[in-house]
């Protein structure tokens, strides 16, 4: 470990001139992941071999400038100087380099959605099967009674089994962001 290693890893203000819906998606990608933006941008952009990658393909990337505004992220100085480096050595722009990186996370943001119809999916049969188990504790109550070990080990698993449910349906909450999302 020396002082400029850690020094890299020291965060900066970098301002990009990026398409609004490029930078919704790292938002909306890093919000699903639980991760933060700064950790989420320096993944996709600290690494030069795959900035040279995308440097060397970004010929084939026209960029919009009338759709674009400005956006100040906080990134590592390792990241920063990454991406400068490559840019300058490709005379690529910046901008592109950070769009082109960003648009990395489609294919994981459309797995999430993917994941989020399924949730959905799970949840509604969730849900009957919830409404299923609180007729089956009516009709033991009815039967036994409320206070037989039986009805009560049927009410203590149909609670937990709401928490569950409840949990699922947090996820499906926090996963609503992500669904329209194009």
């Amino acid at each position: 470990m020396s002082a400029d290693t850690l020094k890299g890893r020291q965060s900066v203000r970098a301002t990009f001139r990026l398409p609004p819906q490029i930078i919704a998606l790292l938002s909306v990608t890093a919000d699903q992941l639980g991760l933060k933006k700064k950790s989420l941008f320096d993944q996709l952009v600290e690494d030069r071999n795959i900035l040279e990658q995308l440097a060397a393909g970004a010929e084939l990337s026209q960029a919009n400038e009338e759709q674009r505004q400005q956006k100040t992220f906080v990134v590592s100085r390792n990241s920063l100087s990454s991406l400068e480096y490559v840019a300058k050595t490709h005379g690529v722009s910046r901008d592109l380099l950070v769009e082109i990186s960003i648009k990395r996370l489609l294919p994981v943001l459309n797995a999430e959605q993917e994941k989020q119809k399924n949730r959905k999916k799970i949840l509604a049969d969730l849900e009957a099967y919830l409404q299923e188990g609180l007729r089956l504790l009516s009709t033991s109550d009815r039967l036994l009674g409320s206070e037989d070990t039986a009805s009560r080990s049927l009410a203590h698993l149909l609670t937990q089994y709401g928490r569950a449910i409840e949990e699922m349906r947090e996820q499906v909450e926090r996963g609503r962001k992500i669904e329209d999302f194009q």
